[in-house]
């Protein structure tokens, strides 16, 4: 299914506002970009700022590409050197943002939907700024979960019927959260693995946990995700964990790639723990998309800061 209908959007926060045709909307605007295709000039300048909370490298830098490619001009933001360290709220740093003329945000922290309180306004606040979420603590990571969309369709043309395993640390991937969500709405079927411990019955509603090795023969994308060291450090079991114990039981090494179907592919948010989730030798393997999926993610992020362009009236868009 592809369309020739654009998408627009007051915010691009949480993949639970997409429905199946802004999905393929998206992709097909990204394709566009991807292929060479001509980007809107704008009517007036359009400024943007990248406020991230938490460390990142592939998805700040990917924004912050995709906005200049779209000929918007960003301003800088460290929250190390920012009011933030003064004790100043979101709601307030936004609020400056708002006031000296910034029309576009995109966030990355660690509270889960941060951006509830920012949109449903309460009586006399006045937020005039559009919000593209890069990632929410352990809730939703919208732009790595279109991204990864779009590098499937790439592949296989198509979601219905494919067989998708999510392996790894479950319990604080946004990107499984997000990427369940939308290949279920999309007719994919999905699978999870992992330690039993990072599982729980959240996940139930969106697919079947099995053991690695009841999945890596059957589906045509296994989706691998960080261990997350930094988000259960206080975890029981964190004490214990041994990477190559993990790779040996959940990762993907020689053996286990030599089993998946021909036309299977590898997908990996980053970064990569080389030699835990996957063998550091099959990180650029013929059926590895890890590189393709950062290359994807520029292209689909200019097609969903666009989006909010659009849906906001922002530089002529349309």
């Amino acid at each position: 299914m592809m369309t020739n209908n654009l998408t627009s959007l007051e915010h691009f926060v949480t993949v639970e506002d997409l429905t199946n045709e802004d999905v393929f909307n998206l992709i097909e605007r990204a394709e566009y970009f991807k292929h060479g295709g001509a980007v809107q000039p704008l009517s007036e300048p359009v400024f943007a700022t990248n406020m991230f909370f938490e460390n990142s490298t592939r998805t700040h830098t990917s924004f912050e590409v995709a906005e200049r490619k779209l000929g918007l001009t960003v301003i800088p933001f460290d929250p190390g050197h920012s009011s933030v360290k003064k004790g100043e709220t979101l709601y307030d740093t936004l609020l400056t943002m708002d006031a000296i003329g910034v029309d576009l945000a995109v966030i990355r922290h660690g509270q889960n939907d941060y951006y509830r309180n920012l949109i449903n306004l309460k009586p006399g606040q006045t937020l005039n700024i559009g919000l593209v979420n890069g990632g929410d603590g352990s809730g939703q990571h919208p732009s790595q979960c279109m991204l990864d969309l779009m590098t499937i369709h790439d592949h296989f043309g198509k979601f219905e019927g494919l067989k998708v395993a999510i392996i790894g640390d479950l319990t604080n991937s946004r990107v499984a959260r997000s990427n369940m969500i939308l290949l279920n709405q999309l007719g994919a079927e999905v699978y999870f693995s992992g330690p039993e411990y990072w599982y729980s019955e959240e996940f139930a509603k969106y697919g079947t946990y099995k053991p690695v090795d009841d999945l890596v023969d059957e589906m045509d994308v296994i989706m691998l995700l960080r261990v997350q060291h930094e988000r259960h450090a206080q975890d029981a079991n964190e004490g214990t964990f041994d990477g190559n114990e993990y790779h040996k039981n959940y990762g993907i090494n020689k053996e286990r790639y030599s089993r998946m179907k021909d036309n299977a592919i590898i997908m990996h948010p980053g970064p990569i723990n080389r030699g835990v989730e996957l063998a550091s030798e099959l990180v650029e393997a013929e059926k590895s998309r890890f590189k393709a999926q950062m290359h994807n993610g520029v292209f689909m992020r200019m097609a969903m800061i666009e989006a909010v362009m659009r849906g906001r009236n922002l530089g002529g868009i349309k």
